[in-house]
Formats: structure tokens, sequence, C-alpha cells
């Protein structure tokens, strides 16, 4: 058997997974973000403990991380949960859990869950995508992770799409992921003189389904966007499948307008590359990271 645990940033979530890649264990608990990051560890193992004890046996485990850790420093660069950034997490995971551990972004471990056995399974080379407050992705060939030399794989949304674009929190201007994430999205509507204030990315598709006319030019916005984004990713790497997570996966007019614009921006006369949604949801995250472990390395 082996653990999955996710780390993030309001809630922790562990599972127990066995042999054929089923859940028979899940708890989840509160993030003490607040309390700084000896805190989060002593939590880390404490759920650990609990999922071990309920499982009656001790397993291997896999962490997802928000951000990833550097090559460089063997420290955590890029996480939203500040408090994990500079720190060497996985040398502190792995000593106070006193057993083997592997450790791999969050968006690569929805790559490698939907890739296994969800919406990308039986494709050779699978592209997993996630939206939501964040844009990122990972990358998955023949069944295995593809992290890269710099543990960057998949990191889509920090390529530029605009040069004249906001600006983003990693020093540039106009990432993919200032434009197409949820927040990204809203941010758009108020530029381009929205009327609604407090309004999030759901509310706008909801409102431009209802005939609001501003709400409909972001949406057009986001999709030509989308298009331009993903475009570039499959001229790249020219995947066998592309997997949508996050929470804007739940817009039904990505997998139709918005593939539409993929291929209009792809370098081919035509796209033939599936874009599918996710079939483990939020539970992605987690099964990935218990899959970080292959069972006949156990």
């Amino acid at each position: 058997m082996r653990i999955g645990i996710d780390l993030g940033g309001t809630k922790i979530e562990g599972i127990v997974m066995d042999s054929d890649g089923i859940e028979l264990l899940r708890k989840r608990v509160d993030t003490p973000q607040s309390e700084g990051y000896r805190a989060i560890l002593n939590t880390v193992a404490r759920l650990m403990e609990s999922l071990e004890a309920a499982a009656g046996t001790r397993c291997p485990a896999g962490i997802g991380t928000p951000g990833a850790i550097s090559a460089v420093t063997g420290r955590m660069k890029n996480s939203n949960t500040m408090c994990l950034n500079g720190q060497p997490l996985f040398e502190d995971l792995q000593g106070l859990l006193n057993r083997p551990l592997r450790i791999a972004n969050d968006a690569n471990c929805f790559a490698l869950s939907e890739a296994l056995d969800g919406a990308g399974k039986g494709y050779g080379m699978v592209f997993g995508v996630i939206m939501g407050t964040g844009v990122g992705g990972g990358i998955v060939f023949n069944g295995q992770l593809h992290p890269g030399r710099q543990h960057i794989g998949g990191e889509w949304g920090h390529n530029i799409l605009e040069q004249d674009g906001p600006d983003c929190y990693c020093g540039q201007k106009g990432c993919v992921e200032t434009l197409i994430s949820g927040p990204g999205l809203a941010s758009d509507y108020h530029r381009h003189g929205g009327n609604h204030r407090s309004i999030t990315a759901n509310d706008i598709v909801k409102l431009a389904m209802q005939g609001d006319e501003q709400a409909e030019a972001a949406m057009q916005r986001f999709l030509d966007r989308f298009g331009r984004a993903l475009a570039t990713v499959i001229n790249i790497l020219d995947p066998d499948a592309i997997v949508l997570g996050g929470g804007l996966s739940n817009i039904d007019r990505l997998y139709t307008e918005g593939r539409n614009r993929v291929a209009h921006y792809v370098f081919n006369d035509q796209l033939t590359t599936p874009i599918l949604k996710n079939i483990h949801g939020d539970s992605s995250g987690v099964r990935g990271a218990a899959q970080l472990w292959r069972c006949d390395e156990i």
C-alpha cells in the first residue's frame, strides 16, 4: 500500500491506496499556514501516523506540494503557501517521517493521476493542465512523470502570452497565468469596464450564458487566449492527449469553442489532439502523490 499527501494552502489531504489503485482510506485536516513552517511539518507527520494506524502497516509516501524544489538549492520555490519557500521541505519531511519519500509539484501529481487511470489512460504522452487560482501543468510520458532537469516541466503558466499584459508575481508581464486563471479572467473583466465589482470567474461564465455583453466579451478574450496558449504547448510537445483540471476545467465552452481556438492557432491543418476533462477531479492531486511510487518499487 502507498500513502499520498496533498499539501494544499487551506487543507492537507491524505489517502491510502492499494496496489490496484483503489483508495482505501482518506482523511483531511486544515493547513496551519498562519502558524508557520514547523506547524505544517508536524501536521503532515500526524496525518501520516493516523493513516498508517488505520491501515495497520507502514507505507511509503508521496507528497504533492504547491511550488517546486529548486534544482539549484534543493529548497522550495514558487509556492503560494509562502512559509514553504526557501525551506528544505523534502529533507525535513523525510527526516521527520523516517522513511523513503517522493515529492512533486501538485500539477505534476494531477497529470500523473489522470494519465495512469484517469481521462488520459491509454495515451502515450499526456499533458495535464491546471486552470484555477493559477495555471500549471505536468507532462507524463508512457506512465512516467517528466519533471524536467530544472523541475519546471509543464510550467506553461509562466510563458509570456502578451508582453503588455498584467504584472505577474514571477516578475514578468503578461504570463499565461495572469490571463486565463480564475483571478485573471475576473481582472480582465474589470479592466474592460465590467460593472460588477465583486465577481468571480464562475460569475462571469454564468453572466455570459445569460446574455451579458461585457461578460461575453471577457469570455471571448479568455477563449482566444486559451487557444493561443495551448496551441503553443501542442506545437512543442505534440502530446497524445490533454487533460484539463482545476476549477476552470468545468467551463464547458473550453471543450467546444476553446478547442476551436486551439485548432485555429496550432501549426497543423487540423487539430487531432483530444482535449479531455479530468475524471478524478479534486482527488487527482492526492492520488497522483500516492502514485509517485510504483507497486513494483515498494
